[in-house]
């Protein structure tokens, strides 16, 4: 894979990851104020924040952008097993995340000049 085709795939994965954790943060205004609503919006600075790392270099947050969403599916899948289609996007974004930070950090991971 060219060096070209892993940046635009990190940039994406940077992407869709911000964009994620700014919903969860604008949620708070169109759902009831719960425990769950203020665990997703604090979930969703964390995307923000791995997102904006994201844009860097670092492999740090690559891992961190395989892990935190990575726990907060498989939170999610075992909390709300019929959560609907709110819930079933969040995890196609999750996915689409962990998938696209995977691919980059191995090929950052054995190919240093990427």
């Amino acid at each position: 894979m060219g060096e070209k085709f892993i940046r635009r795939l990190r940039t994406f994965a940077a992407t869709l990851i911000t964009l994620s954790g700014i919903g969860q943060i604008a949620a708070l205004w169109h759902r009831e104020l719960t425990e769950t609503a203020l665990v997703d919006a604090l979930l969703g600075s964390v995307y923000l924040i791995i997102g904006l790392g994201l844009y860097g270099i670092s492999r740090f947050t690559l891992f961190m952008a395989i892990a935190v969403p990575a726990t907060a599916s498989g939170y999610m899948f075992s909390a709300f097993p019929d959560g609907g289609v709110f819930y079933s996007a969040r995890l196609a974004v999750d996915a689409v995340v962990i998938f696209a930070s995977a691919v980059v950090l191995w090929q950052v991971r054995h190919h240093p000049s990427v």
